[in-house]
């Protein structure tokens, strides 16, 4: 049975998944500023969505965080001045920082969803993603 999820989580899915695609088309565009604006501010609306004002403020402004937020609102920065190659590679290093140990957090959250869950969870995933015993972060082995 799946978690139900508040309204505000839900559009903040659905913002977030259209920021990252219209990320993605405006990379696949030959770096389309207006897309990746538009994606960069659709991902951040929606991550606020997902998990709260008051809680995205202290993600992005923990002392230890601080490098991953400057370079991703730095590129941002930089992407709506118009140099779409810079910012996305500065704003790419900062999502790393600032997301690098939640990925697996992530990939967890998406195998619980109705659609995305199946398609991640199938054989040819788990050889991609390196996943066929599930997440180590979840797994019994040792205890």
């Amino acid at each position: 049975m799946l978690p139900t999820l508040s309204d505000n989580r839900k559009i903040g899915i659905g913002l977030t998944a259209i920021g990252v695609f219209f990320l993605f088309l405006g990379i696949i565009l030959l770096f389309d500023t207006v897309l990746l604006a538009f994606g960069n501010f659709m991902f951040v609306i929606g991550t606020t969505l997902m998990i709260g004002t008051s809680k995205t403020i202290k993600f992005f402004f923990r002392k230890e965080k601080l490098r991953g937020t400057t370079c991703f609102i730095g590129g941002m920065i930089m992407v709506l001045l118009g140099w779409s190659i810079i910012g996305i590679l500065i704003e790419g290093f900062g999502i790393i920082n600032l997301f690098g140990n939640f990925f697996p957090i992530i990939l967890a959250f998406l195998k619980r969803m109705p659609i995305i869950g199946p398609f991640l969870s199938s054989k040819y995933m788990k050889k991609i993603l390196g996943d066929e015993e599930g997440l180590p972060l979840y797994s019994n082995k040792g205890n």
